[in-house]
């Protein structure tokens, strides 16, 4: 029985050693496997990047040119996923909406527009899961025919209305790397704030509407971007009896200079996402193009928390925009505006956005007199959008959404 014992357990520690021999072995394969595998990777990617630079720039600069619109232009884009080589070249070739017109990237969509021409957009209205998707496109009839660029869903609140804003229609999560940022109205739909999930590059205030909440022993913060930063104000004059007119709105860019509408001046052009979201968020006002139904659905701008522009500004001041004043058209009997045949339906929400003009301030007069955003329906649930610089997408598209917003005390 001793020596059997023995022998048993000799046997069983041989057997151990060679299947641990084995197992090994097989951990050992599988990591040359998987370096085999990257190397493999490498080798395939470095026949891209190993392209001479100069036959490489010529190429992508080639595609760059002759697909300016979208769908064709995702070419330009597949170019800058190729490998980091050509996404580095891609980017230099690539130029801002400000200077080229052209939106190619997600960035492009927080980027100043173009100053000669506008960009022209649409929306389409979803009011039974209360959500709102911008498009990028001329023709409205059909959503396929434009190109999806921001989506924005509706949360009422007991004393205010938020409308969260995304790159992703299908994930509205404050807490995803797709939020943008938010628009906020007080209760009666009257003042109206911007947030950016992110600091913008100058003139934003930190919010502390969101504080973290503590589990056990430990403080946790909320599921959202590292910030929430207010960058501007939207306001609308109250009109409870409704015998002011139209709708009349201000809006303050906290984050855009009014010195940017001067010959020479600049807007903040941010050129990459921060880890987490975006850059730079803003917000335009309203003016209107009602209905007989609804004459005196346009008011004067109000105060908000920051008062209406008075006197005259600073190269350092907030940009102010203005709705442009509808006339009163006697035949039609109904204000006004001239949307260039962008609107087709009169609505107490169309509007057209100017700069608002000081006297002292040395600027070119026709620069104030171009419409930098106009917004205006076509029909039931589909809406023309049209900005230009010193807008971006996102700030033109949340200004548009204050004009949805239900208004007690201005219609």
């Amino acid at each position: 029985m001793k020596g059997g014992i023995g022998s048993i357990s000799r046997r069983s520690f041989e057997i151990r050693h060679h299947l641990k021999g084995r197992s090994s072995r097989v951990v050992l394969d599988e990591t040359q496997l998987k370096a085999e595998s990257q190397e493999q990777q490498q080798q395939q990617q470095s026949c891209w990047a190993n392209m001479p630079p100069e036959l490489l720039r010529d190429v992508i600069q080639r595609i760059e040119a002759s697909e300016s619109v979208w769908p064709i232009r995702k070419h330009v884009v597949a170019c800058a996923a190729v490998c980091s080589t050509w996404r580095e070249i891609t980017k230099e070739l690539v130029d801002t909406p400000e200077r080229s017109g052209k939106l190619t990237f997600p960035i492009s969509l927080k980027q100043p527009g173009p100053r000669d021409n506008t960009v022209q957009c649409f929306i389409k209205r979803d009011r039974t899961t209360s959500t709102y998707q911008l498009f990028l496109g001329l023709p409205p009839t059909l959503v396929e025919n434009g190109k999806f660029m921001l989506a924005a869903r509706k949360f009422r609140r007991t004393t205010s209305t938020d409308y969260v804003i995304s790159l992703n229609a299908e994930d509205m999560s404050r807490g995803s790397n797709t939020y943008l940022g938010k628009l906020r109205s007080n209760f009666l739909g009257t003042k109206f704030t911007i947030h950016d999930s992110q600091s913008p590059h100058s003139g934003g205030f930190v919010s502390t509407s969101r504080p973290s909440r503590r589990i056990g022993s430990k403080q946790v913060a909320p599921r959202m971007p590292a910030g929430s930063y207010n960058v501007a104000h939207i306001a609308y004059e109250l009109n409870v009896l409704g015998t002011r007119g139209p709708r009349r709105m201000q809006c303050t860019l906290h984050t855009i200079p009014a010195s940017c509408m001067e010959l020479g001046g600049s807007a903040p052009t941010p050129t990459e996402f921060s880890a987490g979201t975006l850059d730079e968020i803003s917000i335009p006002h309203s003016s209107v193009l009602s209905s007989p139904r609804s004459r005196a659905a346009v008011a004067d701008c109000s105060t908000i928390d920051c008062e209406f522009a008075s006197g005259p500004l600073t190269k350092d001041s907030p940009l102010v925009l203005k709705n442009k004043a509808p006339r009163w058209h006697e035949q039609l009997q109904c204000w006004c505006l001239n949307f260039r045949g962008r609107v087709t339906v009169a609505s107490v929400k169309n509007f057209q956005l100017v700069a608002a003009t000081e006297p002292a301030q040395p600027v070119v007069q026709t620069d104030h007199d171009k419409v930098l955003l106009q917004f205006g329906k076509i029909g039931k649930d589909m809406f023309t959008m049209d900005y230009r610089y010193p807008l971006s997408a996102f700030q033109a598209f949340a200004i548009c959404l204050s004009s949805f917003d239900t208004k007690l005390a201005c219609e």
